[in-house]
């Protein structure tokens, strides 16, 4: 069985996951570690849970969700994976980011492989199917781990909220078909993991979701 470690970093309350096999090995999702602190808490937090980074995933590459994958890249040897449609926002980084008020002197890494719809990821004696989400980022996945009953959604479905869809390639009535044909077709009792916020399970945002 697979374990989510989560982790909230950078000035948007960015939630990175840990995902965790019972040898230690892990996979990254969305680092947002921004600031030297946050590099090293990341640093520190896998060495305390004896973890060993071996993939780095993003569910989009909205600045927020990257700000830590060069460092992840450099510090543990890696090469991040995001889905094609999404490539775009790598360039767009660093003149985002100055546009949002902060520093950056490189864009991150450039994507090595690619996330595609229904791929399956074999970790830790489980699977991990991709889910492409587009609506707020046109390369915008979700990764569904049927044993353990887990849903990282992104940046998609959000407790009781979904993900905004007015920056370039989002689009609102794409987002809800997305959720609607590949999230919340997903059993009930599937817990949701969020780029921001608490979670929440598929069954709660079927009723409270005013959204969908």
């Amino acid at each position: 069985m697979l374990k989510i470690h989560a982790l909230t970093y950078n000035p948007w309350q960015e939630n990175t996951y840990l995902i965790a096999a019972e040898n230690g090995d892990c996979i990254v999702v969305d680092p947002g570690c921004l600031s030297d602190e946050e590099q090293q808490n990341l640093v520190s937090y896998m060495a305390d849970n004896h973890l060993k980074p071996v993939r780095l995933l993003n569910t989009h590459l909205h600045l927020d969700h990257v700000f830590g994958n060069r460092f992840v890249c450099q510090h543990y040897g890696l090469s991040a994976e995001a889905h094609q449609a999404d490539e775009f926002w790598i360039e767009q980084t660093v003149p985002y980011a100055a546009q949002m008020g902060f520093t950056l002197t490189e864009n991150p890494p450039a994507l090595k492989r690619y996330l595609e719809h229904d791929q399956i990821i074999e970790f830790g004696g489980s699977t991990i199917k991709v889910l492409h989400v587009p609506g707020h980022s046109p390369g915008g996945v979700a990764l569904y781990m049927e044993q353990e009953g887990v849903l990282i959604a992104g940046d998609a479905l959000f407790r009781e909220s979904i993900g905004r869809s007015d920056l370039p390639g989002g689009d609102f009535d794409t987002l809800i078909t997305a959720i609607k044909t590949h999230l919340l077709t997903l059993p009930d009792q599937t817990v949701i993991y969020s780029g921001h916020g608490p979670s929440s399970t598929i069954a709660h945002e079927k009723i409270h979701n005013q959204f969908l």
